[in-house]
């Protein structure tokens, strides 16, 4: 069980695997006003960087879990690197249906929504896990500009625009599935350039140590066009941001 080797081979230098910088994760927690003691699932986990830095820096334990076993060992590594290891626990396996055996403070998935069929499915298996008065996190995309036609659309790497929605509408989406959006942290381009350029100088010297590699050729063929690609359209239409939700 793993991810596509090409994400484990483009994000191996990251220590969080979306747009979110490290100021705005440590922005986030401090929002969530998170006491010490405090319990969180967090489902497609990463690298661990919330789950060990909120415990270093909130005193709050976890588990997190994820399908990449290069990401789940680096989590590890991490929560040692920080001495919160006893702490927070990182599970190499699948999220998908993930339901904690004890009822956590704040259930989170943040960027990978598709672990239950998009939005609704994720907030509902989340629920299964929170305890009453708990905080649900989701981190989605969402469209800060609405692309003017499909071909924009996809070269955001959305299938289509019906994909993601305006910011106000993604908002009015949490409360038709009865919730109030209690809190929130927005992604900026700033954000955006660190996950997405960092990736670029990751391939190179990944190609340059390994060009006899059988993924080589899609590696290369990927850093010649993402810069360009980004940059004319991610950068531009999209937006990502970690929306707080509590039921209604």
């Amino acid at each position: 069980m793993d991810i596509p080797r090409i994400f484990n081979i483009s994000e191996s230098a990251h220590r969080i695997h979306n747009p979110i910088t490290p100021e705005k994760l440590a922005t986030l927690g401090a929002a969530l006003r998170l006491e010490a003691g405090a319990r969180v699932l967090d489902l497609g986990s990463g690298s661990g960087e919330m789950l060990c830095t909120w415990a270093r820096d909130h005193g709050v334990s976890g588990t997190g879990i994820d399908m990449s076993r290069l990401f789940t060992e680096q989590a590890k590594r991490r929560a040692e690197e920080l001495g919160v290891a006893d702490r927070v626990k990182f599970i190499h396996g699948d999220a998908a249906g993930y339901v904690s055996g004890e009822k956590v403070d704040v259930a989170a998935c943040l960027g990978a929504t598709w672990i239950a069929g998009g939005v609704a499915g994720t907030i509902e298996l989340l629920a299964r896990s929170l305890r009453p008065g708990g905080i649900i996190l989701v981190g989605e995309p969402y469209w800060r500009q609405l692309p003017p036609t499909e071909d924009v659309a996809k070269g955001c790497l959305a299938h289509s625009i019906s994909d993601f929605l305006m910011l106000p509408e993604l908002l009015a989406s949490f409360g038709r599935l009865g919730y109030d959006v209690v809190e929130m942290v927005l992604a900026d381009q700033d954000g955006w350039d660190r996950y997405e350029a960092a990736k670029w100088l990751t391939m190179r010297r990944w190609l340059e140590a390994n060009p006899d590699d059988e993924l080589a050729k899609e590696v290369r063929a990927k850093l010649t066009v993402e810069p360009e690609r980004y940059a004319a359209y991610t950068r531009e239409y999209l937006g990502w941001g970690v929306f707080a939700l509590m039921p209604r």
